[in-house]
């Protein structure tokens, strides 16, 4: 059974939506779909170097109670950081957690 006391992060999650803008245009933005409680495992922290200088990225693991409205299409904010959604790894057995394997977004920020 999940512990509630394991889930010790609020994060935001993100989906992309169509949303009229001051000037009338639709356009696409990034809304908030959920908050949720989360257990966060930081995976890896890895430095790149691109064209427009060092790099970090960041890969997460983000355990959240059982829900079926998150997909890899998303995004979800922590602590001042916006991550990728790369994958939802949902616990089939006992639809307790989710686990959501995400990675940073270099420069963006909540």
């Amino acid at each position: 059974m999940l512990q509630a006391g394991s889930l010790n992060c609020r994060i935001v999650i993100f989906r992309r939506d169509k949303v009229r803008s001051p000037g009338g245009q639709v356009v696409d933005e990034w809304v908030e779909h959920a908050r949720a409680w989360a257990n966060v495992a930081k995976l890896t922290g890895l430095g790149a170097i691109k064209a427009e200088g060092d790099v970090s990225l960041v890969k997460a693991s983000y355990r959240v109670r059982y829900r079926r409205d998150v997909t890899a299409a998303m995004r979800l904010a922590h602590d001042g950081a916006i991550y990728d959604i790369k994958a939802v790894l949902p616990d089939h057995a006992r639809r307790e957690y989710v686990d959501l394997v995400c990675q940073s977004i270099p420069g963006e920020t909540a």
